[in-house]
Formats: C-alpha cells, sequence, structure tokens
C-alpha cells in the first residue's frame, strides 16, 4: 500500500512539474528605466483608463492570475488594506488581469476594493508587460508588478511575487525611490 501512495505521488508530481513548466512566459518585461509601455483598459467601473491619465502620479501597476482566487484576493486586500498610505505618498494602484471588467466590479465589490482593476482580456497589456502565461489557448497574467514613475518611467520591476508580503515590499520600494528622486 505504501508503495502504492509512492507512486501515485510521484505521477502527481510530475504532472504539476509538467504543467507548471508548460505555462510559458509570453513577452519580455519592460526593466528599470524604461518608458513604461501606455495602455488604455476598460476598468471594473465599465470606464476608459490609460496610463497617460496618471502623469505626475507615482503608479503600482500590479498583474495577477484571476479573480476571486486565494492568493490574488490576499494580495489586492493587502493593497486595499494600505491603500491610505500609497494615496499619501501620490500613488495609485491599478491591477490587470485577463479577466472581464464584469468579473473586476463583482470581485471589488465582493473584497470592497475601492482602487482599480483593468480588463486585459485581449491579453495584450500583460503580454507587453512580459506578464502573461499560457498554455494553448488558455492565458492568464503572471504576478508581476511595475512600478512607474510620474514621468511614465518604469523605476522597480518585481517579477513572479508572493502575495502576502507584496503591499509592504512595493511600499518600501516606493519609499527609496521618492527618497532618490528628492535628492
Amino acid at each position: 500500500m505504501k508503495k502504492f501512495r509512492f507512486i501515485a505521488l510521484g505521477v502527481v508530481l510530475a504532472l504539476a512539474g509538467l504543467f507548471w513548466v508548460a505555462w510559458t512566459p509570453i513577452g519580455d518585461p519592460p526593466e528599470v528605466g524604461d518608458p513604461a509601455p501606455e495602455f488604455t483598459l476598460v476598468s471594473n467601473e465599465g470606464t476608459e483608463v490609460s496610463l497617460v491619465d496618471y502623469r505626475e502620479q507615482w503608479v503600482v501597476l500590479y498583474f495577477y492570475p484571476r479573480d476571486f482566487t486565494r492568493g490574488c484576493t490576499i494580495q489586492a486586500k493587502n493593497f486595499q488594506r494600505d491603500l491610505e498610505k500609497y494615496e499619501e505618498i501620490n500613488t495609485v494602484i491599478l491591477g490587470v488581469s485577463v479577466d472581464s471588467a464584469e468579473s473586476h466590479k463583482d470581485f471589488c465589490a465582493k473584497e470592497g476594493l475601492t482602487f482599480k482593476l483593468l480588463s486585459d482580456s485581449e491579453t495584450t497589456v500583460s503580454e507587453e508587460y512580459g506578464s502573461l502565461r499560457g498554455v494553448g489557448d488558455v492565458k492568464m497574467s503572471a504576478r508581476n508588478t511595475f512600478v512607474i514613475d510620474p514621468e511614465g518611467v518604469v523605476a522597480k520591476v518585481f517579477l513572479g511575487v508572493n502575495p502576502n508580503p507584496h503591499s509592504g515590499e512595493v511600499l518600501e520600494a516606493l519609499a527609496e525611490l521618492q527618497q532618490q528622486s528628492d535628492d
């Protein structure tokens, strides 16, 4: 019986590994110092949102896989928890996934989120930011974050983030970046 469990566990782990490897990244992320790729997407509020609308502000542009999933909920709620801290330092939070604007609207309502979530249902923005993963026809945004300065330049890149401590990490990075820009 133990041998069967061991074999079954091995098969499950092998399949999980193949599945993970198959989720190949699509596109290359911009690097620090690059102009942030411009975009216009529909928000959870049903309005068009463009990156250029946020010139003169810092932008935390975070990509995440799916609404209503555990990690994505944790990440969004932590950004919401810290939203006042972001606002105090002239920073806006924008979340992006390939989910529909309607899904984002429902997710925001359920979780009490007051920042904008943007629908990249065509996957173009996720790809431009090197934050798209896919297997065949199934695609989702990868968990990456880009801090964009008030001039529209990528100031910090976080790839493959852990949703639990991430908002705190971003706040620390913003404090350092804003200190450098003041010097």
